[in-house]
């Protein structure tokens, strides 16, 4: 048998440790769970643990993304209206709550301690909130390409139906978990759908012009890493900043691509929280839009930092605010600070 490369017997490792802890919170749940007796699960020491997981939380958040990430969409999406797609999308959402009879060892009551961990510490509750953002950005996104399906007709914005769903939804998960059987998940679904025709005189402003900073043009090489976007506006955003990606969506003309790199000064835990807070909007946006109304915006995780780097971001946080224009393989513009998703994307016009 060939022996595993460094790499290699990092990353078995860190899959033994993820089957373990999921394993042991499952069983215990995640208050109960302790690091010795994962580590007795993955057969591994208490140290090997913590080289892959600076503690419970960050172990937590990793287990539920991954969890998040590999769940398969059943539904095939038909919708044709933003009403039946929210409802679709609140059906593939209560789909995967706990129901009343699962008991507290059921995998389906693997996540009821998310959302008490995120309100327990700021360093989680500011990035969640802005991830809470994004998502509602991409549902709003997708409901606007079913409402206005002519862009040179599109007046309105439904970022706050959007936003307004998801607090339904949410809702209705925490409930599931602290008052089994109290929930009726096809009254959420018949909701969801009837807040399509609210109105919420909802608009989108650009940032206020006299504070935001000016793109200014540059001739660089783009040389990012594999998967990285070729070409159109690129947004490296910490997690303290992702609202903003919306200057770039609204501003940016219909045909240049849009994509927000997340980055974030605590990649071993915060890295996971973002990758499920998006992997739950996400595998649901599929199981309710057809794959022509999906937002253009493409969300991309930045764990290294070396997309920022060859963005000529060399250093980033939760507070990172930068973006580029990308045009044959070259930076043409590029913006840092309060308006640079704008200033960029409307370079882009030019």
């Amino acid at each position: 048998m060939a022996r595993l490369s460094r790499a290699e017997a990092q990353e078995r490792n860190r899959e033994r440790v993820l089957a373990a802890a999921r394993a042991e919170f499952v069983e215990r749940g995640f208050r109960a769970a302790k690091i010795d007796a994962i580590a007795e699960r993955a057969e591994l020491t208490r140290g090997a643990v913590y080289s892959n997981f600076p503690g419970k939380r960050a172990l937590y958040f990793a287990v539920l993304a991954a969890s998040a990430m590999t769940e398969p969409a059943d539904a095939v999406p038909t919708a044709t209206s933003p009403g039946e797609a929210l409802a679709a999308f609140a059906r593939a959402w209560v789909a995967r709550l706990p129901l009343f009879t699962d008991d507290d060892r059921s995998p389906a009551r693997l996540g009821v301690d998310l959302l008490p961990e995120i309100l327990a510490d700021e360093q989680t509750r500011q990035p969640y909130a802005q991830l809470m953002k994004l998502n509602a950005l991409l549902l709003g996104l997708a409901l606007e390409n079913l409402a206005f399906a002519d862009l040179r007709t599109r007046t309105g914005r439904l970022v706050r139906v959007a936003e307004t769903a998801l607090t339904t939804l949410h809702g209705a998960s925490q409930l599931a978990a602290a008052a089994p059987g109290f929930l009726e998940p096809f009254d959420v679904v018949r909701a969801c759908a009837r807040l399509a025709d609210l109105d919420f005189d909802d608009a989108w402003l650009p940032p206020h012009l006299p504070y935001a900073v000016k793109a200014r043009p540059v001739d660089e090489r783009w040389s990012p890493p594999p998967g990285a976007p070729a070409d159109g506006v690129v947004a490296i955003l910490g997690l303290h900043r992702l609202a903003s990606i919306e200057e770039a969506v609204r501003t940016a003309p219909a045909a240049v691509p849009v994509s927000a790199v997340l980055v974030t000064s605590s990649p071993d835990e915060l890295a996971a929280l973002a990758r499920l807070a998006l992997a739950e909007v996400s595998g649901c946006l599929r199981a309710a839009f057809l794959p022509t109304a999906l937002p253009r915006l493409r969300v991309l995780h930045d764990d290294t930092g070396s997309l920022a780097a060859a963005a000529g971001i060399p250093g980033v946080s939760d507070a990172t605010q930068a973006a580029v224009l990308v045009r044959d393989g070259r930076i043409v513009a590029r913006a840092e600070g309060f308006g640079a998703c704008y200033a960029a994307a409307h370079a882009a016009t030019a």
